[in-house]
């Protein structure tokens, strides 16, 4: 049975790394819009919360329960 070539498959995900650096960094020195979600849009309600939310506040969160005193 042949033995994995780990420094073949490690050699490969460094190039991959690098390929993907060298893209960013292009995309980055044309003026571009980073598109880094896999359908290229950027979702604006992570960057704005929804007018339909309610706000966070210490009432959302569980009550701590007392200990009975032993």
């Amino acid at each position: 049975m042949a033995k994995p070539n780990y420094q073949y498959e490690k050699r490969q995900r460094e190039l991959e790394k690098k390929k993907k650096k060298a893209e960013k960094a292009q995309r980055k020195a044309s003026g571009l819009p980073d598109t880094d979600t896999p359908d290229g849009n950027e979702e604006a309600t992570e960057s704005q919360p929804d007018a339909d939310a309610a706000p966070a506040d210490a009432s959302d969160a569980p009550a701590e329960q007392a200990k009975p005193a032993d």
